[in-house]
């Protein structure tokens, strides 16, 4: 039988029934009501960390950390001069006018060889006359000769006194005194008019020329100048001060490595050949010469080198705090306590660490006081105190 047809009450209770639907619906948004409030509430938390650790980081200071690298005195360079091994400033020893020039800077000149020539003519003028002295003083010194020999015949014939022979022997002599006073005043002028020819005093280069033709030459001045330098490049000494600290260490005999500017990334050899074993009390400094043999006359004379030492390492105390070790001068700290460093432990923490300067390089300083394996804070601030937190930025190693 068919179903019977709903009452008018059972159908006013079915309309007022909300629809599964729409319950669903207010279901869905609740939930994302809720995941957005807990995803805002979330964000906010982490930026709020975020930013407090951020201000906590800002108030840790970053640093810059340089090891020293261990002990320092077995490499010590120190800068220096090339001095030719022979270098002569060539005077006139006469007056005049340069005559002629015969060679110029950069030559290669042997021993003797004519460098120039000086007109004379005042000298030239005082030797012929001293030459016609000379002249009249032997006329003069012939014609006593002649005159005594006749004045002894006649005395041994008794024809004259022996007064008036003595006499005679007595002008000769005096003539013959005359006569070699002229003679040396010749020589004298004869030399003076040698020097008018300037010879290079031995074999080298002309490194300088300070005169030109026709220029007045005077001799004897303080105010003179040389007319030429000549050097001997053939070898080079090496001139270089020695701090005091490593005097003692320095031998007859050692090689060292030395650069200069004109040949980067090459390194030459020179011999120390000897030293002044003396301190100089101004610089603290001994004064130590080295030859290099410049036979392919690379270098020049004057140039400015960079001396390396290298000793060997006999330090009993390598690697502890009493070794001398470098660091950077701008890591140095003065305190009222004394010159100290800030190093960082391995906590990430500052502590002050006082040391000693044994040597001062410039830019690098040879310290005590210090381990090698200390983390050394290179440009520290100056209100860092022990125990404070860092950051090291970079870490470089340093001599």
């Amino acid at each position: 039988m068919p179903d019977p047809a709903p009452t008018q009450t059972e159908t006013q209770t079915q309309g007022d029934r909300p629809s599964p639907r729409l319950g669903r619906f207010v279901l869905i948004a609740a939930s994302l009501f809720a995941l957005v409030l807990v995803a805002g509430t979330l964000l906010r938390l982490h930026a709020r960390h975020q930013l407090h650790a951020e201000t906590l980081a800002a108030t840790i200071p970053t640093v810059t950390i340089v090891h020293p690298g261990g002990m320092a005195p077995d490499r010590l360079v120190l800068p220096g001069r090339l001095q030719a091994w022979y270098s002569a400033p060539v005077y006139a020893r006469t007056n005049g006018y340069l005559r002629r020039w015969y060679v110029d800077i950069g030559q290669k000149v042997q021993q003797g060889q004519l460098l120039a020539d000086i007109d004379t003519p005042d000298v030239d003028q005082q030797l012929a006359a001293a030459r016609a002295a000379l002249a009249t003083r032997t006329a003069q010194r012939d014609l006593a000769r002649i005159t005594t020999r006749r004045w002894d015949r006649l005395n041994a014939q008794n024809a004259v006194s022996q007064q008036e022979t003595d006499e005679r022997r007595g002008n000769f002599a005096a003539s013959e005194a005359t006569r070699h006073e002229a003679a040396a005043e010749v020589e004298r002028l004869e030399t003076l008019s040698g020097f008018k020819h300037i010879m290079a005093p031995f074999t080298g280069i002309v490194t300088s020329r300070a005169t030109d033709i026709g220029a007045l030459i005077v001799a004897g001045t303080s105010a003179a100048q040389p007319l030429f330098t000549v050097s001997d490049v053939a070898r080079l000494r090496l001139y270089v001060s020695v701090p005091q600290s490593y005097a003692a260490r320095i031998q007859d005999g050692m090689v060292v490595a030395f650069t200069v500017p004109d040949y980067p990334g090459r390194t030459f050899q020179a011999h120390l050949i000897r030293s002044s074993n003396a301190v100089d009390p101004q610089s603290g400094a001994m004064l130590v010469q080295l030859v290099y043999d410049n036979g392919e006359n690379l270098l020049k004379p004057g140039a400015y080198a960079q001396i390396a030492f290298t000793f060997p390492g006999t330090d009993a105390t390598a690697g502890t705090a009493s070794s001398p070790v470098r660091v950077p001068a701008s890591s140095l700290l003065f305190r009222r306590d004394g010159t100290t460093v800030a190093t960082m432990d391995s906590s990430h923490h500052v502590k002050i660490q006082p040391i000693t300067i044994v040597t001062d390089f410039g830019t690098e300083l040879e310290v005590t006081g210090l381990p090698p394996q200390s983390a050394v804070i290179d440009n520290p601030r100056d209100d860092l105190r022990d125990g404070d937190e860092v950051r090291p930025q970079d870490t470089t190693h340093g001599t």
